[in-house]
């Protein structure tokens, strides 16, 4: 199976439409900062509480320049409900400030992207990929379980599991990549106790063959 195939696969196994927070924020904003300051608002959150959080920080700050400029007290109570909401309060004025610094804009490369404090390479890709619509493929928790056990990577490390990828799906498919292995890995390919009985996936699934040979 090709990797527009098993896309196509994972997606139909989904509710229509359905997007992940940050591609909601992509399509609806349409501003890089803005897709950048809620992935750093998402780590170890759920989706629904980064959208709720991002919906208030932006309905008060909208621009670097004006986030650069806030109160942190103010910017942690808008983003309560998030984990570590206080951390990232403190990182994301920082992020502001520093973007504010190199004139206002958001770059649109991964490595000038992660001179910035608190983006790593994740973060980075999902700025790129969902802020600026530039191919790339962001790897979580979810995407890099769902590769391995799809078959596709055999490795330890998101940065290998993103060149695994890359080598797998067409480059002009890379932008669906992380929104439909992140609802698929919520929904169906789960850490724990995978839906293996409704999964579209178990005639590829490198892990389903080995879990039914130990059965």
């Amino acid at each position: 199976m090709d990797g527009r195939e098993m896309l196509r696969m994972m997606k139909n196994a989904l509710a229509e439409g359905e997007k992940t927070a940050l591609a909601e924020v992509g399509e609806k904003e349409r501003s890089p900062f803005a897709v950048l300051i809620s992935t750093v608002l998402s780590h170890r959150t759920r989706d629904e509480k980064t959208s709720e959080a991002a919906k208030r920080l932006f309905s008060r700050f909208r621009e670097p320049k004006d986030l650069a400029a806030a109160e942190e007290g103010e910017v942690a109570e808008l983003i309560r409900g998030v984990g570590f909401y206080r951390n990232k309060a403190k990182a994301i004025i920082a992020i502001a400030k520093e973007i504010v610094r190199r004139g206002g804009v958001v770059p649109n490369t991964i490595s000038e992207l992660m001179e910035l404090p608190s983006v790593g390479r994740k973060t980075a890709n999902c700025v790129l990929a969902y802020g600026f619509g530039i191919e790339a493929i962001p790897v979580d928790t979810h995407v890099h379980r769902i590769a391995n056990r799809l078959g596709i990577a055999k490795t330890k490390t998101p940065e290998e599991t993103e060149a695994e990828l890359e080598k797998f799906f067409e480059k002009e498919d890379w932008g669906e990549v992380n929104n439909i292995f992140v609802l698929f890995g919520k929904r169906i390919c789960r850490p724990i106790s995978p839906k293996c009985k409704i999964c579209p996936m178990t005639d590829e699934c490198r892990y389903f063959q080995e879990k039914r040979r130990s059965d």
